[in-house]
């Protein structure tokens, strides 16, 4: 199923790339194949991970890493809604 990235969930991947860089380039790109293997993954497995109580949105983390990933599934694609930190207070959509 095809993956559409909202500016939000864009704006999140950039900010975790942007501090990530600037600490640990070799642990960027680390997070950037986890991320993309855990895309992967909800593009071929779009219920997999849980419902996350915010709407009609799923949530699954990625790999090994403290980030969450949250989806929804619409007519005939994947919308990736937002990325975040686990450790952050949790995620309220507003």
């Amino acid at each position: 199923m095809k993956l559409r990235f909202t500016r939000r969930s864009q704006a999140d991947v950039k900010a975790i790339f942007e501090y990530l860089g600037e600490r640990s380039p070799r642990g960027a790109d680390s997070v950037k194949r986890a991320l993309k293997k855990t895309f992967d993954l909800i593009g071929n497995y779009p219920h997999v991970g849980r419902r996350s109580g915010e709407q009609d949105t799923r949530v699954l983390p990625v790999g090994h890493y403290p980030y969450l990933i949250y989806w929804s599934i619409e007519a005939d694609e994947i919308v990736i809604v937002h990325i975040r930190h686990a450790a952050r207070e949790p995620w309220k959509e507003g």
